[in-house]
């Protein structure tokens, strides 16, 4: 069974730059990106195609709005460090979708 990246993790750490960036650009503010990794269901892969220098991660999951985004991350001493926040396409809705309808068939 394939280890959770998150099971140990306790916070966040922001970039300054990002914590901006992700609301200037993508619409996106920084509490609405954290409240992705509190709920459930949450989808969570590895990066392979972005991780060069260090191990990156994506989230695909939902705010407490019901607004579904997409989470690129990497972690840190424990901590989820956000590196862009954006809406989901199309293709990673549906991909959210049947994760979350095999999720709650496990459950």
């Amino acid at each position: 069974m394939k280890r959770d990246p998150l099971a140990e993790c306790t916070g966040f750490d922001w970039d300054e730059d990002n914590l901006d960036k992700n609301w200037e650009t993508r619409g996106v503010p920084f509490w609405e990106c954290e409240e992705v990794f509190l709920n459930r269901p949450l989808m969570v892969r590895p990066d392979d195609q972005h991780s060069r220098s260090e191990r990156r991660y994506y989230a695909l999951g939902r705010t407490e709005a019901g607004r579904l985004l997409f989470v690129a991350f990497t972690i840190r001493r424990k901590l989820i460090r956000p590196i862009s926040a954006r809406d989901m396409t199309m293709k990673e809705r549906r991909a959210y979708e049947f994760y979350s309808k095999k999720d709650s068939e496990i459950q």
